[in-house]
């Protein structure tokens, strides 16, 4: 705390008087307040004696406030000026409070702006950086009304979705023709040279460029050769990108290679980078290059990178954060009672590549997860461990809902997943009988749910071949008949330049087999720009995928440079998801679309159409809290000096959850970016970032309501209160505040 109190004496910079002089010019109120104040006690009272007369006069916003009512109705009838009111007293209320700030690697941030204010207009110090009198200024704009809320028109947002072509536009095909075939070249020379060797995939002597070229070119639609190709290197990165990479990029990725973050980019996701850049397509791929490209706030935490979820860290014996006891195998992720995350010991450990902003970046640090595909190789004791798993799943009494992932699910090999989703359907028919013995009211949920989590359809859609189809088609057949009601491909497209004519085909393949396909767009910087999440939705209904959540990215440095600040996401929710919103009337219609997946293409088009939407947002905006659950009901509560906002979230309260949100309190999160550094970066690619004004205000969030399509089917008996396989963490392993 004493390093903290230093912080008191430093000078504020000539850029932070210039903004603190605005702000006193705007807000006479304000400067008297401080002025007179002796110290910053008087100060923070004499801010809320002011704030606390105008918010009276708004009694559902101090209900609000003073949490009589939480409800989305209330939230959505705050006016403009409520926000700022509420924000302030929240600062007011939580002066001085602490937070370990994992952005800092576990230095203590404290938060008190009107004693930064009251220290900076007394004595020129309190070391606030400009990016806090920005946000200070444009927070008493908001309250005493010299800004107000413009919403955009349906007309603009569409004009806005207009600026992101789609990976179907015959332009853009065109031009991934040219990638494609600049990059079989690039194979070609160096397997010529003797550079890169694969034993599957070999030219024979005497082949002329051009039969070499064409016989490159049927590899191109072999999965393995993505695979056994996929690049290792910012040297080879580059050349396949017809050198295009700018000597600063090239200097981040070497040290990114230096530092032991792995690279593995295949040749299909590569050719969707501009190299010649259309006109009409400008920053169109920068939602995918930032996936590629690692930046150097990435660099400099590695090594230094923390789990985020906090239910990941698992000690033998004990239960996990959110209080799951677990086999006694690094395969099985839980936070809810309904849903588990089964990981396999098959090469679906592995991804089809490493996203940038990928959450579990710690995993990779660690070396827990890798690209040796080889090494990963079903073990002889897999299929002993996977008849552990399904007896531990089986002897639960709330789960419904098995999720494959990893990595990545259909990383796995046909012979793998057929085995997994037999060894789930066995189970699923074993708890099924054991519920016969169980009496009304004592009896398990039974499993209703599977899921595949996969980005293949988007990173390799080679990888949705007849050969899997069939498989998934079989399992759906026979889980059906024994009560599974839901099968679903859990996808992560992240823009619409990802969505090709190949991914347009494995989407309806997969959908021919009776499973549909959902998504989870990771909102970046890059993908959260005027338009692009609307456009992606917009995409995405074309060809048969429904969305499920827009993610907020999670907040800590590693990922600074793909952060999209909470205040964007809730701005998108309101301003331009909106105009999706789907009227009641179609609910139930909504509702049935998993229940005939093969139509689901046709079906969405002609409830869009008689609907006039542009979109169908069947997704939820939610923060992946480092706790348990995902909510986005949160209130900003506290801003640094550097002006990172300080919020503290509730759970989604409408699902259900661990006993363990009873005693574990709120989850603060400190943002790892500012909004001003933000609109600076959307600044420096491009964005009129006056189209972004009102994102400043934006400091509430309640989680929007889930459509019943995402419900579970329910049963024709009650399910026991019983929960099993569960177990209350000790008091000394408790965590009530997280940062």
């Amino acid at each position: 705390m004493r390093e903290i109190e230093q912080l008191d004496h430093i000078a504020i910079t000539v850029k932070s008087h210039r903004l603190l002089k605005t702000l006193l010019n705007e807000n006479p109120k304000l400067e008297e307040i401080m002025r007179n104040s002796k110290n910053e006690t008087e100060a923070l009272v004499g801010v809320r004696n002011w704030v606390m007369g105008e918010l009276r006069k708004s009694p559902a916003a101090l209900a609000y406030y003073e949490g009589r009512r939480s409800d989305r109705e209330t939230f959505e009838s705050l006016n403009w000026s409520d926000y700022a009111a509420i924000r302030l007293l929240d600062y007011i209320d939580n002066a001085d409070r602490s937070f370990v700030d994992l952005n800092l690697r576990g230095q203590l941030a404290v938060s008190n702006p009107i004693k930064l204010i009251w220290l900076a207009v007394t004595r020129g110090t309190g070391g606030a950086k400009p990016y806090f009198f920005e946000d200070m200024l444009h927070l008493f704009r908001q309250f005493t009304g010299k800004s107000t809320r413009r919403m955009p028109s349906r007309e603009e947002v569409e004009a806005w979705m207009g600026r992101y072509p789609s990976g179907l536009d015959p332009r853009i095909v065109a031009l991934r023709k040219e990638n494609r075939e600049r990059i079989l070249n690039t194979i070609i020379d160096r397997m010529h040279r003797g550079e890169i060797r694969s034993p599957k995939f070999q030219f024979e002597a005497g082949m002329s460029r051009e039969e070499k070229y064409e016989r490159a070119l049927g590899w191109w639609n072999d999965m393995y050769f993505h695979l056994n190709f996929a690049v290792r290197s910012p040297e080879l990165l580059n050349e396949m990108l017809g050198d295009s990479l700018d000597p600063d990029t090239m200097r981040i990725l070497y040290r990114a290679r230096d530092a032991g973050i792995p690279f593995f980019v295949n040749p299909y996701y590569l050719s969707l980078l501009h190299v010649r850049v259309p006109y009409f397509a400008v920053g169109a791929d920068l939602a995918i290059r930032h996936y590629v490209v690692y930046s150097t706030p990435l660099v400099d935490e590695f090594g230094q990178i923390v789990a985020w979820e906090k239910e990941d860290q698992i000690q033998p014996g004990r239960p996990n954060a959110a209080g799951w006891l677990l086999p006694p195998y690094d395969n099985v992720h839980r936070r809810y009672p309904d849903v588990a995350i089964l990981i396999p010991d098959t090469a679906g450990r592995a991804c089809g590549g490493l996203c940038a902003p990928c959450q579990r970046m710690f995993d990779f640090q660690r070396g827990r997860l890798n690209f040796d595909l080889e090494e990963l190789r079903p073990k002889v004791t897999w299929p002993e461990k996977l008849s552990e798993l399904m007896t531990y799943f089986e002897e639960d009494s709330q789960l419904r809902d098995i999720l494959v992932t990893g990595g990545d699910a259909l990383m796995s090999s046909d012979h793998s997943l057929g085995q997994i989703l037999d060894a789930i359907y066995d189970m699923a028919l074993a708890k099924k009988a054991a519920n016969k013995r169980r009496k009304q009211g004592k009896k398990y949920a039974e499993i209703v749910r599977v899921r595949l989590g996969s980005r293949l359809p988007a990173y390799l859609p080679q990888r949705i071949t007849p050969e899997l189809i069939e498989i998934l088609a079989r399992f759906r057949e026979k889980a059906t008949q024994i009560g599974i009601k839901q099968f679903v491909i859990q996808t992560h497209i992240e823009s619409p330049m990802e969505v090709t004519p190949e991914v347009r085909d494995a989407v309806a393949r997969l959908l021919s087999a009776g499973w549909i396909v959902t998504n989870q767009h990771v909102f970046t910087a890059a993908s959260s720009r005027r338009g692009h999440a609307a456009k992606l939705r917009q995409v995405l209904n074309e060809v048969g995928v429904l969305p499920y959540y827009n993610f907020v990215l999670k907040g800590y440095r590693e990922v600074t440079f793909n952060y999209a600040p909470i205040a964007r996401v809730v701005q998108e929710e309101l301003e331009e998801k909106v105009y999706g919103q789907i009227p009641a009337k179609y609910h139930d219609e909504i509702r049935a679309l998993p229940e005939e997946a093969e139509s689901l293409v046709d079906r969405v088009g002609a409830i869009r159409n008689e609907a006039d939407l542009p979109f169908l947002a069947t997704g939820r905006s939610v923060l992946n809290l480092p706790a348990v659950g995902k909510s986005l009901t949160f209130r900003v509560i506290g801003i640094t000096r550097y002006g990172r906002r300080i919020l503290e979230f509730d759970h989604d309260r409408t699902r259900a959850h661990s006993p363990i949100i009873d005693q574990m309190g709120k989850v603060v999160i400190i943002e790892s970016k500012s909004i001003s550094e933000y609109l600076q970066q959307l600044d420096e690619i491009g964005e009129d970032v006056s189209e972004y004004e009102s994102v400043y205000g934006y400091s509430l969030g309640e989680t929007e309501p889930r459509l019943s399509l995402y419900d579970y089917p329910g049963y024709d008996f009650d399910v026991t209160d019983e929960i099993t396989n569960f177990e209350l963490p000790r008091p000394e392993e408790e965590t009530v505040e997280v940062s």
